[in-house]
């Protein structure tokens, strides 16, 4: 939902900017002052002012007599006397310009009359055409072109990007949602306001009929055409980034899942583990026949279980219930090897909140107590304490004289889940007295 709202603003926006382009582009420009009523008078302080009487023809045509340079009259057309609203017998004062076109000959062209260009005064009065009708002001126009131009160019994007609930196009989809969009177009401009000029309203394209000299439905065109041929542009690349955005999404869906399998069967391997050897020092305690000792270990084995089972599909947990299972683990190795195997822990209680895979602490401790020969004359210590953001564990080195096979199961599995889940490495220092692996906490106020 947040997602539709979201693509919803982005194609309000766009649409708005187009409008504002398309209406306000230097291209129509030509097109508008070219030959329309539009364009505002600019009169040159050396441009040539001849002056006349008008005369008007029977078939509404005119001409005007004047004394000038080459010709004695120059040709008003119907539609400048119509539009003008010139009367028979105005003296006026005006500019001319010549006849063009490549279908007349050089001869033709020298000996055409002139033809009126602007009148620059009337009767003695100064002559503004746009005075002669109630115009609506240019903030109502560009109000409303902004708005049709605007809400056209939504329709077009919102037709343009559409996508199935299958997330898929096909090109049959995509050709018809086209010819769709390029319908909407030819709708369009016959429903797009114009201006118009002598009733100083706005209409629509429709039931607006211009004048020959008028570039009205031109401009109109050219302004649909672009519009289309901008939104299909836009719709390509939005198509583009949204299938971009959303293989992104899928890659991201495969590795979650990725990291999520390799995590179970990495939490899978370390409960059997636990399990046989758990098995191994209880048939002990029952062979001595210490019954004492042998329900407080099954107390405090099924704590560790409990342990295991609440937290082996958990990612992280705070270092506070990590501890508290690493001293119930370590109890029943210290019940197995007496007063030959120490565990000293020395955790600040600031870093207690702070979070590290599960079950990180059992391997190392399992590793530790494989891995090192642990009698009455050389017992093990092991250190657990937290140091500048960091959770170490260090024992000393003392290799037995047959070492036992390793299953690969303990160090490797803990830098696998770490990599997994905290996205670190763990330091391990290894040497010829001590071993050491030092485990990066997390600070959840990060």
């Amino acid at each position: 939902m947040k997602r539709l709202k979201n693509n919803l603003i982005l194609h309000i926006l766009i649409a708005v900017v187009l409008s504002l382009v398309i209406n306000f582009s230097y291209l129509l420009l030509p097109i508008i002052t070219e030959n329309g009523l539009d364009r505002r008078t600019m009169h040159d302080e050396n441009e040539t002012h001849n002056t006349g009487v008008l005369h008007i023809a029977d078939d509404l045509y005119g001409y005007i007599i004047c004394d000038c340079e080459q010709h004695d009259s120059v040709y008003v057309s119907s539609w400048q006397v119509r539009s003008m609203k010139l009367q028979e017998g105005d003296h006026l004062r005006f500019t001319t310009h010549g006849v063009w076109g490549d279908t007349f000959s050089e001869e033709q062209l020298q000996k055409a009359h002139p033809r009126l260009d602007n009148i620059v005064e009337r009767n003695g009065e100064s002559f503004d055409v746009e005075a002669l009708y109630d115009r609506p002001s240019r903030t109502v126009e560009f109000i409303w072109q902004i708005a049709y131009y605007a809400l056209f160019s939504f329709l077009l994007i919102e037709v343009l990007t559409y996508t199935p609930r299958s997330g898929r196009r096909t090109r049959w989809s995509q050709l018809r949602l086209t010819l769709f969009a390029i319908v909407i177009t030819c709708v369009g401009v016959y429903f797009a306001p114009v201006m118009s000029f002598h009733e100083g309203t706005m209409r629509i394209v429709f039931f607006f009929q211009a004048e020959p000299h008028n570039n009205t439905y031109l401009v109109v065109i050219t302004k649909a055409v672009f519009m289309l041929v901008v939104t299909m542009l836009y719709a390509h690349i939005y198509r583009l980034m949204h299938r971009h955005q959303q293989i992104e999404l899928e890659n991201e869906k495969l590795k979650t899942e990725n990291l999520s399998t390799r995590y179970n069967m990495l939490v899978g391997q370390i409960n059997p583990h636990f399990f046989f050897n758990s098995l191994n020092s209880l048939a002990m305690l029952v062979r001595e026949k210490d019954d004492k000792r042998a329900l407080e270990y099954i107390d405090q084995l099924s704590y560790t279980f409990r342990y295991i089972i609440q937290n082996g599909q958990s990612s992280t947990t705070t270092l506070k219930e990590e501890i508290e299972f690493a001293e119930a683990y370590a109890y029943l190795f210290k019940i197995r090897y007496a007063d030959k195997l120490f565990f000293d822990f020395d955790i600040d209680a600031r870093y207690n909140s702070y979070r590290l895979p599960a079950l990180s602490l059992q391997p190392l401790i399992g590793n530790a107590v494989k891995h090192n020969s642990i009698t009455t004359k050389n017992p093990l210590h092991v250190t657990i304490r937290t140091k500048d953001g960091v959770l170490e564990i260090e024992n000393p080195k003392h290799p037995k004289l047959s070492s036992e096979p390793s299953t690969g199961i303990g160090l490797e599995n803990l830098k696998s889940r770490w990599q997994i889940i905290a996205g670190e490495q763990i330091e391990i220092i290894d040497t010829e007295e001590t071993f050491t692996v030092r485990l990066p906490l997390a600070n959840p106020e990060k």
